[in-house]
């Protein structure tokens, strides 16, 4: 399972639920990170091998651009079905071999 960080805007409850399904998700909040700007977080989880966890998803494009060497980013559309969310993010990091700079993107269903 992926070693996950998810930044202050990707949901709580999609945490937890990410974690039942056997992922290592760790939060800017518990890493004390709660603060941090978005170039910080990425370097956080460049640091400690994890893909970051977003809904912020202009700026980690950019991040991404621009820093193309991360252990992957997965971006998410806004979605207030918590689980239906950790779902999607779910099947998406199973459905790739290796995230290693990659960028994901995970859609809310229309």
């Amino acid at each position: 399972m992926a070693r996950l960080y998810a930044d202050e805007q990707f949901p709580r409850p999609s945490v937890e639920h990410l974690r039942s399904l056997g992922h290592n998700v760790l939060t800017v909040q518990e890493s004390g990170n709660a603060s941090a700007s978005d170039p910080e977080v990425l370097a956080f989880a460049i640091a400690d091998n994890r893909v970051v966890l977003t809904q912020n998803r202009r700026d980690f494009v950019k991040l991404h651009q621009s820093q193309p060497d991360h252990s992957g980013i997965i971006i998410c559309s806004d979605d207030q079905n918590f689980v239906r969310l950790a779902e999607r993010t779910h099947a998406a990091i199973s459905a790739e071999e290796s995230l290693q700079g990659k960028l994901i993107r995970v859609v809310r269903p229309s």
